[in-house]
């Protein structure tokens, strides 16, 4: 489940991310009540086995009716630190994909990402879930040769990534101003992402964090069309209100990710650790 809305008094609206459908829309009729075994099973970060119907009287309707869910297994929940990492990756789908176009190696590589998560201290597992995500919209360059040139990219030179001109070699007093991508990252990047090897991605997303990092940002607010993602801009608000005043800060965070995609089911408030 990557967000929710109150459909009414008692009745969610729910987008959802499939592997043989891509996003959908479906209405939990009743999933507000007390006693709806709808209640405790649409959380976000799980996997679930969803039945839905679409109503007979609104045959060309977007919003399908969820029949059933249950837990389907193979997922853990994210520790409170790592929520906003999360969301993070559920308001990039939402807002890069288009509701009913499949993307299945983008759903396994979500779900590997979440448990990634789990496992890494370091934000490789979300800068490999940004490149991945790039790929399959089909905005990513190749890394491998230079977008305009076409010249072979070398191990031992630098370069950098941009929205409008691709992959680009920069010179050396230039790579003494900016953060650059070594050429062995880009091809090791490229390796990976030919061979769907989530693993070895986050492996060679590690050698360059910091520039892979600001040079993604600027690759996905160019392609959203938007300066601040909202997850983002609620983490920099929580870390205000940290540095501020902490206590009164811990407090209120759940009532700030509440409005985050899909945080609404979430019963225990979030502290964060970094920013996506």
């Amino acid at each position: 489940m990557l967000h929710q809305w109150a459909w009414s008094e008692t009745s969610l609206i729910l987008d959802l991310f499939t592997r043989e459908q891509g996003r959908i829309a479906v209405v939990a009729k009743g999933a507000k009540r007390p006693y709806s075994q709808l209640r405790p099973v649409l959380m976000p970060f799980q996997r679930l086995l969803v039945l839905t119907a679409r109503p007979k009287s609104e045959e060309g309707a977007d919003i399908l009716t969820l029949r059933s869910a249950e837990y389907a297994g193979g997922g853990a929940p994210l520790p409170p630190a790592l929520l906003f990492s999360g969301f993070y990756l559920n308001e990039l789908l939402l807002k890069l994909l288009a509701r009913g176009d499949p993307h299945e190696r983008l759903f396994d590589a979500y779900a590997d990402t979440l448990l990634a998560l789990t496992h890494t201290e370091d934000e490789s597992p979300l800068r490999a879930f940004e490149l991945l995500l790039l790929r399959e919209t089909g905005v990513l360059p190749d890394l491998a040769v230079c977008t305009a040139t076409q010249a072979p990219v070398l191990p031992a030179r630098a370069y950098q990534l941009q929205a409008e001109g691709g992959l680009s070699l920069v010179t050396a007093a230039e790579a003494a101003r900016i953060p650059t991508l070594s050429g062995s990252t880009c091809l090791a990047l490229q390796v990976a992402l030919d061979r769907n090897d989530r693993a070895a991605l986050r492996s060679a997303t590690a050698a360059d964090l910091p520039a892979l990092k600001s040079q993604l940002r600027a690759l996905l607010v160019y392609h959203l069309g938007s300066p601040t993602l909202r997850t983002r801009q609620m983490m920099l608000d929580v870390r205000r209100l940290l540095e501020v005043a902490p206590t009164a800060a811990c407090a209120s965070t759940l009532s700030l990710i509440g409005d985050s995609p899909g945080a609404a089911a979430l019963p225990y408030p979030a502290v964060p650790t970094g920013l996506p």
